[in-house]
């Protein structure tokens, strides 16, 4: 996807899916911002970036501090020139029973999966308007905000709030030419599936690796998804070939959820 000379934003960028996106992104010819709160991983996503012959800058945020996020989507600006692309992409799991959570747990993931996103279409938006210029605001959603899954059910709220807050963005910003959409993996390779997989065996007694082996098993395709998978959809959802979508959280999980 040709998005030459573009200036793209993708939090949690540091690893997993994220540093996947940032990485396509690159190759697609877009110069990336990186923005994280792990600044080693983020120097070294950065370094990655210029060997593929793009600009990359790196800004340490927390997508929980409002402030934070519209100071990263200045910093991309000033550092890369323009702004073009956001990718809400932090996120965390919480594997726990609707029984047994907490208030501090549900605030917490809410703040970082349904807040942090909230904020980067803020920030993302009042930069396009300033700007005067369309652009595009990408968000991530889950398999889990269209189903409910046991002992994801707070998870997945969050995730269905992120199908909202798409919806309902753009139709708010579509006059302005600013598309929202969303991508919602399924079983992903990552380190948060590591820990969704022993969280789930602690409470089920399961031994760790079957709760994943048996969503694995769940998928279409017969393989989990990795992050490169993930990445090259958002590559659609960045390029000029999606210009005539908004508001959709599609489904890329290899077929184990189906809408």
């Amino acid at each position: 996807m040709n998005i030459n000379g573009k200036v793209a934003l993708v939090t949690g960028a540091s690893q997993g899916i994220g540093r996947a996106i940032a990485l396509r992104l690159a190759r697609d010819g877009a110069d990336i911002a990186i923005v994280d709160v792990k600044e080693e991983k983020m120097q070294a996503v950065a370094a990655e970036i210029r060997e593929i012959g793009r600009k990359a800058t790196t800004f340490k945020a927390d997508v929980t501090k409002r402030d934070e996020v519209y100071a990263a989507v200045e910093h991309a600006e000033k550092e890369l020139g323009g702004f073009d692309i956001i990718v809400n992409n932090a996120g965390i799991a919480q594997v726990e029973a609707i029984l047994d959570v907490t208030p501090e747990e549900v605030e917490k993931i809410f703040q970082v999966n349904v807040q942090g996103v909230l904020w980067g279409i803020q920030a993302a938006a009042k930069k396009f308007k300033a700007r005067g210029q369309k652009g595009k605001i990408i968000n991530a959603a889950s398999i889990a905000g269209h189903d409910g899954f046991p002992l994801l059910g707070i998870y997945s709220a969050t995730k269905f709030a992120v199908r909202a807050l798409t919806q309902a963005s753009a139709r708010e910003l579509a006059s302005s030419g600013i598309t929202v959409n969303a991508y919602s993996p399924g079983v992903v390779g990552t380190d948060m599936w590591v820990e969704i997989d022993r969280r789930m065996a602690e409470i089920t007694g399961a031994k760790i690796g079957e709760n994943y082996e048996k969503f694995v098993g769940g998928i279409a395709l017969g393989r989990a998804q990795t992050p490169e998978d993930v990445a090259s959809f958002v590559s659609y959802l960045a390029g000029p070939d999606s210009d005539y979508m908004t508001g959709q959280a599609p489904l890329i999980d290899g077929g184990l959820v189906y809408r």
